[in-house]
Parts: C-alpha cells; sequence; structure tokens
C-alpha cells in the first residue's frame, strides 16, 4: 500500500491508497516541532480505526511546502515504516515548469497540475483554497505556466479579527444579502463576495492574456461553498491533490 503525505501550511493529510483506489485519509494540523514519534503515535491511532497496519505501507510519498517538517517525517519513514520516502520536487514531476526559478514553484501546485492533467483536462486553472488562495495555470501542452498567489480566506478573517479589536472572529459563509444588517453580516459578505469577485475577475483576467478557454477546477476544503456562486468554476476535486501524488508515485514507479 502507498501511504501519500501532503504537508500543507495549515493541515497534513495522510492518505492511503490500495492499488490505485484512495482507501482512507487524515488530516492533522501541521506543526513544524512535531516529532516523528508523535507522527507514529498519530498514524497507529488512525489506522487502528481502519483496521491497519503501518506494516501494510511498502511505499511513501511527500509533497510538502514546509521544509522544517521534512526531517521528522524522513524520520517517520526511516524509523517505524522502513521505508525511504519520494518526495516531490521539480525534478520528479511529469510536466514541464515554465517558471523564471521551477524550484520555487510550491509542490502542492505542480502535484495539482499533474493531476489536472491525468484526472481532467488542459488547458485549465487550478483554483485551490488553502492558506493561500492559488490560482494555477497549465498550458494545452499541459505544462505548468505559472499562476496567481492571494491571501488564504481564513487568512483574512485571522487578520481582520487580530487587526480590528472590535471585530470578532468569524467563520465562513454565504450571506442572505450583499449588503449587512449587522457587523457579523457585513464581515461574511465582505470575506464571502469579496472573493467571489476576486476570484471572478482573476480568472477572467487570466483567460484573457492566456487568449483561450479553459477548464476551471476548484479544490480545497472552501471549493464546495464557493464553487455555488461563481459560475466559471466547472469541476470540484477535493482529493485533487492526493490524486497527484499517486499519479507521481506511479510515475517515479516506471
Amino acid at each position: 500500500m502507498l501511504l501519500a503525505i501532503d504537508t500543507g501550511n495549515t493541515n497534513t493529510v495522510f492518505a492511503v491508497f490500495k492499488g490505485d483506489k484512495l482507501i482512507e485519509n487524515w488530516r492533522l494540523q501541521t506543526e513544524n516541532a512535531r516529532s516523528a514519534d508523535e507522527y507514529a503515535v498519530f498514524l497507529q491511532q488512525v489506522f487502528a480505526l481502519g483496521n491497519l497496519e503501518l506494516s501494510d505501507i511498502t511505499d511513501v510519498i511527500v509533497g510538502s511546502v514546509v521544509p522544517e517538517t521534512e526531517f521528522h517525517i524522513k524520520r517517520l519513514c526511516k524509523k517505524y515504516l522502513k521505508i525511504e520516502p519520494v518526495f516531490v520536487t521539480k525534478d520528479n514531476v511529469p510536466i514541464g515548469i515554465d517558471s523564471e526559478r521551477p524550484e520555487d514553484v510550491g509542490a502542492d501546485r505542480l502535484i495539482n497540475a499533474v493531476a489536472v492533467c491525468t484526472y481532467h483536462q488542459s488547458p485549465a486553472i487550478v483554483l485551490d483554497f488553502g492558506t493561500a488562495t492559488t490560482f494555477d495555470v497549465i498550458n494545452a501542452d499541459g505544462n505548468y505556466a505559472g499562476g496567481v498567489i492571494a491571501p488564504g480566506v481564513n487568512l483574512s478573517i485571522n487578520a481582520l479579527h487580530q487587526a480590528a479589536s472590535k471585530l470578532p472572529r468569524i467563520s465562513v459563509q454565504k450571506p442572505k444579502s450583499v449588503i449587512g444588517k449587522s457587523t457579523r453580516h457585513a464581515m461574511h459578505s465582505g470575506i464571502f463576495w469579496g472573493y467571489v469577485s476576486m476570484i471572478e475577475g482573476v480568472i477572467k483576467r487570466i483567460k484573457d492574456e492566456v487568449g483561450e478557454d479553459v477548464y476551471v477546477i476548484a479544490t480545497g476544503g472552501l471549493a464546495p461553498l464557493f464553487a455555488e456562486s461563481i459560475d466559471a468554476i466547472q469541476a470540484v476535486d477535493e482529493e485533487l491533490t492526493l490524486k497527484g501524488l499517486y499519479h507521481i508515485y506511479k510515475s517515479h514507479q516506471a
């Protein structure tokens, strides 16, 4: 079985594939100092819930945008799984990278590009609702062609709460109307409709710059909520990054 690890700035996702089927996945808050032993305890606990054993794992692939965690992940794999993990880099993704500094492109963005080409279509824009809200462009040849990075939705909510003492912390939700009749309502509207307008505007500008229509797919936890109000989003795939990790693993094995 394959253990795919997606280490993001906010959460780390552990997923188990049996053959090409994703059978289980679990989410853990990312902490730079979490030790290999702590990771192992977590995995042992969640594996037990799924009637799995650490010894069931034969391969590990890791996509990480948090370098500080990589030592501990490597130690987890070597000490508890007896496996040398494969980390996704610019050098082992099966696509071209059109960037001034390919080494600076986040592994998650490359993984999503691979997944779109494999499981969906190109040219495409991948809209990823993560710690940052990213727009990644994959051209008609299936190569990564650059993108846009904006502050993530929850990052903006936290900034509002921290910078303005009278503004409460809110959740992300679609308000009943644009004009708010209370502070909370006004904040919900500013966050939700503000991001809807930003996303619609950026997608249009990308399409204008590319000069052709492109397939738009959204991923990340907030993708379903925003997709309901953004006609330009043609599909939602919350497992896109995990699928990309699996395909990169398969191409690495070939």
